[in-house]
């Protein structure tokens, strides 16, 4: 059987204008896409009869962690405006990442960290982290 594996390039990040129906923004020179971790909480439901003296457990609440993209920075560009003015409001809005074979994922999410660098002698890049909240919505290829 021949492997299905990808690479991902073609893969984009895109940010929802807020506006109704709106439109998504595609971010500008993505280098790094990392679409977060959710993790479901383990519940301790021990109790004074649990069978073989062994603690028990069910399924909490899934916490969806959080996501994180590169870019190329360039200071004043469109992305970089558009991401300044979102860390700052605090808004949250909907986050679309497109993989190369045409899955999409949307969540909603703000803007936590805006993390530049500025080395003398390689280009200069952002690590943009994102708070998800909700739950994510994904969509198969067309």
């Amino acid at each position: 059987m021949a492997t299905e594996a990808m690479i991902g390039y073609l893969s984009t990040y895109a940010i929802h204008d807020g506006a109704d129906p709106g439109v998504f923004t595609e971010i500008g020179e993505v280098t790094e896409i990392t679409p977060g971790e959710e993790s479901t909480d383990r519940v301790d439901v021990t109790h004074m009869q649990s069978p073989d003296r062994r603690r028990e457990f069910i399924s909490g609440l899934i916490d969806p962690g959080e996501a994180s993209f590169t870019i190329n920075w360039v200071p004043g560009s469109e992305t970089d405006i558009l991401l300044r003015e979102l860390q700052a409001s605090g808004d949250k809005r909907d986050h679309k990442i497109t993989f190369p074979n045409g899955v999409t994922v949307t969540f909603e999410a703000s803007v936590l960290t805006y993390s530049k660098s500025m080395p003398i002698d390689d280009r200069m890049t952002a690590t943009i982290t994102v708070a998800p909240s909700g739950a994510e919505t994904w969509t198969e290829a067309a």
